[in-house]
């Protein structure tokens, strides 16, 4: 068995070619291969920190929106309890107003009540004492004897009589 050696020979200018087509290559791919892709890379490492920093923002956003939000919740609650309560005040001071008129109005139907009823005393009382000043003309003209003709004696027996009357009634 014979063996050949001679296929694993080293020549310099073989080393030489083969490490200037590694170089060329080296060269080509960084080229043509490496900053193309790095430069995608890149662009997408920006696009995903882009991306992040508008999402950190809108999360800002939507924060300050949401206080805002309550902020404005509970200025609504406390304007409402506000309304509510200027509403309870006016209804409660309405309220007063309408009672204090009606006691107006009931003091004064009361008040002339007591007018009309003080005037219808009044004309009982002389409607009486007229009754009672003709009954008693004619019991002292039946007394007497004869018929009482003259005014002032008319009158002088009315207002004996009712004398006599007012100090019996007291």
């Amino acid at each position: 068995m014979d063996m050949n050696f001679e296929f694993f020979s080293i020549e310099p200018t073989t080393i030489i070619g083969v490490l200037c087509n590694t170089l060329i290559l080296v060269l080509l791919f960084k080229k043509f291969l490496f900053e193309p892709v790095n430069k995608i890379l890149d662009e997408r490492k920006r696009s995903v920190t882009q991306t992040y920093l508008d999402a950190d923002k809108a999360l800002s956003e939507a924060k300050e929106m949401r206080e805002e939000y309550s902020q404005r919740i509970a200025g609504a609650k406390e304007e409402s309890a506000a309304m509510i309560a200027e509403a309870s005040r006016k209804a409660s001071a309405r309220s007063d107003e309408i009672i204090t008129e009606a006691r107006q109005q009931a003091a004064l139907i009361r008040q002339r009540a007591d007018e009309d009823i003080e005037r219808e005393r009044v004309r009982a009382v002389n409607s009486v004492k007229d009754e009672i000043s003709d009954l008693a003309l004619d019991i002292a003209g039946k007394v007497i004897g004869h018929q009482v003709s003259s005014d002032t004696e008319q009158e002088r027996l009315i207002h004996d009589f009712l004398n006599e009357l007012d100090d019996s009634s007291n």
